[in-house]
């Protein structure tokens, strides 16, 4: 990992030790809705998706971020201020406080969107949500894979089947190679806006007001990417997830999950079926060539398709 890498994942940790970063689904979702739904529990179960229009569901992210960026700048401003608060006197702590904000802003949008819950019933972050949050930074920091990423590894996904290749392989191949352009990208970008808001700290006063100025001109766009990608995934059908698929150069076949194989005149099921495995074989191996499965992964995998002739 680079040097960029290695920044941005410092940042990410650091950000996400701030109390304000945590977000409870449920009780962010109560909050916003439950004046307007008559069953509360199918707003959790269900999600906002399905009880509430595309543009309902806009209206109330735009509402989010327009809160969120305020609260961010004010902060912000404070900080911008020598001396005005002791414990986010340095540039690191202004970083990590724009970043804990945008992530959590993330979450809400993501939660407003139907996306599922990031942490575990302690209210701890998952290994997946994690990987999550970092790919939907990276939706906000343009990283055009990353918005695809997060739509094909939704739920929105679970009425279709992928064929050709384990979701657990899926996985990685989407996670590792997007997740990477993200670091990559955020670190390069971090680097910029970490010298842009220390040159304006050398200002006292008028320093807090550029500061404060950079986070409220930076956040709101960034949010609104995420809204607008994120958005995406309401009434998300299979020519969209063939789309995305393509954004992360991914060749597997989506069929779904209704439809049935249509054998040949000329073959018997069985030899469809061999087929089909041996495709699988060969696609698992260009996988372990790739790096993007281990050596045991593939044998695993090897073995249990021979085993299904």
């Amino acid at each position: 990992m680079n040097t960029n890498e290695d920044v941005a994942l410092k940042v990410i940790n650091e950000s996400l030790k701030l109390p304000i970063v945590k977000v409870d689904r449920k009780e962010f979702l109560v909050k916003r809705f439950k004046d307007r739904v008559p069953d509360i529990n199918a707003l959790l179960e269900k999600g906002p998706q399905e009880l509430f229009s595309k543009e309902e569901l806009d209206t109330e992210a735009q509402k989010c971020i327009n809160q969120v960026t305020v609260q961010s700048s004010a902060l912000s401003f404070a900080t911008g201020i020598p001396g005005g608060l002791a414990v986010a006197a340095t540039i690191p702590a202004d970083i990590a406080q724009f970043y804990a904000y945008s992530l959590r802003l993330a979450q809400e949008i993501s939660y407003i969107y139907g996306f599922e819950d990031l942490r575990d019933d302690t209210g701890e972050l998952t290994e997946e949500g994690r990987n999550a949050l970092v790919l939907y930074l990276g939706v906000m920091l343009g990283v055009t894979m990353a918005g695809s990423a997060v739509r094909v590894l939704s739920k929105n996904l679970s009425v279709q089947v992928l064929k050709k290749l384990p979701q657990k392989a899926l996985t990685k191949t989407i996670y590792y190679p997007v997740i990477k352009k993200v670091l990559a990208v955020f670190g390069t970008k971090l680097t910029k806006s970490t010298f842009a808001k220390g040159i304006s700290k050398a200002v006292p006063i008028v320093g807090g007001v550029v500061s404060g100025g950079i986070n409220f001109l930076s956040m709101k766009p960034m949010a609104n990417k995420l809204k607008k990608e994120l958005g995406k995934s309401v009434n998300y059908s299979q020519e969209d997830a063939e789309r995305d698929l393509e954004v992360l150069d991914i060749d597997f076949e989506i069929i779904d999950d209704r439809e049935k194989t249509i054998v040949p005149e000329d073959k018997t099921n069985n030899e469809v079926v061999e087929e089909d495995v041996f495709a699988k074989i060969e696609k698992a191996h260009q996988l372990f060539e790739k790096n993007i499965i281990s050596e045991e992964e593939y044998q695993n995998l090897k073995n249990n398709l021979i085993s299904s002739i």
